[in-house]
C-alpha cells in the first residue's frame, strides 16, 4: 500500500471548484490529451486547462457533438478514439505520436457505469473493456510522449463504486458468475486505482506519476443506462425523481466534480508524490472495506501485488503493448 496515502489537509475541500484549484496555474506550452472531455466533469477539465494556456486534444467516439461542446473554447483539438476498440486506440496514439509532441498530462476521464451485460469484439466485459483496458492501452500507446516530456502526469478517474467490489482475477469478463452491473462497475474502477498504484512504480524513474481520482456524486449522463425506478429504489431518488433533500448535500456540480481531476493534473502539493487515491481535492484516507460512510479508499484498491497480477493480465488481453 502506498505510504504517502494520507490526506494532505490541501486547503479545499468538497464544495471547491476546477476553477479555483486553477488559480496561479500557467500551463503555456504544455500539451494534454483527455478523454471524455467533451462532455459533463470532462468538458470542465478541458475548459479549465485550456484557459490557463494548455493545448488539450479531446478525442471523442461522436466527434459531430464533441464539435458543438467543444466549438467556444481555446486550444483545443480533437480526434477520434473509441476505447473499446483496440485499432481505434492503436489509431488515435499513431497520429498523437506522428505530431512529435511531449504529453504532460493524459487524463483517462471517459467511461460508462452500470451497464447491461455487453461484451466488445474481443468478449471482454465493457466496463471492463472500457473503463480499464482501453485507457491502458492508451497509456501504453502513448509513453514515450509522456516520457519526452520529462515531468508528467497520469490521471485516471476513479470512483468510490470501486468499493462495490474486488478485481476478480478469477472471472473478470463474467463468463462463469452471473453478471451484476454494480459489481463490474465496481470492479472496473478498483482497476483504476491498481492500474494507477502499478503505473506510478513504473514512471516514477521517468518523472511520470500517476493518480485515481473519484470526483464525486454527480448527475451526468454517466448514468444514462440506470432507470430512473431503480434509481428510486436505490434511494437516490424520491418519488417525484429528485434527489431526495436528505442527500443533495452529498451532490457536487459539474465544476465541483473536476476540481479533484485539475489538482491532481497541476497542484505542485503533488510534486514527488504518486500512486494515490484523491478526492475532495486531497489525498483520500485508507478506510476498511465495509465503511459505510461516502469517502475513501479501501485496501483491496491500493494492494500492490493485486495491481501487479492485473498489470499482466491487461498485458496478456492487450498483446503488443509497449509499456513493460
Amino acid at each position: 500500500m502506498p505510504n504517502q496515502q494520507a490526506p494532505l489537509h490541501s486547503g479545499f475541500n468538497s464544495s471547491t471548484t476546477a476553477k479555483e484549484v486553477m488559480e496561479g496555474i500557467d500551463l503555456s506550452g504544455k500539451t494534454a490529451i483527455i478523454t471524455g472531455g467533451y462532455s459533463g466533469i470532462g468538458l470542465e477539465v478541458t475548459r479549465c486547462l485550456a484557459e490557463v494556456g494548455a493545448t488539450v486534444i479531446a478525442p471523442s467516439r461522436t466527434p459531430d457533438k464533441a464539435k458543438r461542446a467543444l466549438a467556444k473554447i481555446p486550444r483545443v483539438e480533437q480526434g477520434a478514439l473509441d476505447l473499446a476498440d483496440p485499432d481505434s486506440v492503436d489509431a488515435f496514439a499513431k497520429n498523437f505520436l506522428a505530431s512529435g509532441r511531449p504529453l504532460h498530462l493524459l487524463i483517462n476521464n471517459a467511461g460508462v457505469m452500470a451497464t447491461p451485460l455487453t461484451r466488445d469484439a474481443r468478449g471482454h466485459e465493457i466496463q471492463f473493456a472500457t473503463n480499464h483496458l482501453g485507457h491502458f492501452q492508451l497509456t501504453s500507446r502513448l509513453w514515450s510522449s509522456l516520457e519526452q516530456a520529462r515531468g508528467a502526469r497520469v490521471i485516471t478517474l476513479s470512483s468510490g463504486g470501486h468499493r462495490f467490489s474486488a478485481f476478480d482475477f478469477e472471472d473478470p469478463d463474467f463468463e462463469r458468475r452471473d453478471y451484476d452491473k454494480w459489481k463490474a462497475y465496481g470492479q472496473s474502477k478498483t482497476a483504476n486505482v491498481l492500474f494507477t498504484v502499478a503505473l506510478d512504480k513504473r514512471g516514477k524513474p521517468h518523472n511520470i506519476r500517476a493518480f485515481a481520482v473519484h470526483p464525486g456524486r454527480i448527475t451526468t449522463d454517466l448514468q444514462r443506462f440506470i432507470a430512473v425506478s431503480e434509481l428510486q429504489a436505490l434511494g437516490y431518488l424520491d418519488d417525484k425523481g429528485e434527489i431526495p433533500l436528505s442527500q443533495r448535500a452529498l451532490y457536487k456540480t459539474v465544476e465541483q466534480g473536476a476540481a479533484t481531476t485539475v489538482w491532481c493534473a497541476t497542484s505542485p502539493a503533488l510534486n514527488d508524490m504518486g500512486g494515490l487515491y484523491c478526492e475532495n481535492v486531497d489525498i483520500a484516507e485508507v478506510v476498511p472495506a465495509g465503511h459505510k460512510e461516502p469517502n475513501g479508499v479501501v485496501p483491496w484498491a491500493l494492494d500492490t501485488e493485486a495491481a501487479e497480477r492485473l498489470w499482466a493480465l491487461s498485458e496478456q488481453m492487450m498483446p503488443d503493448t509497449i509499456l513493460k
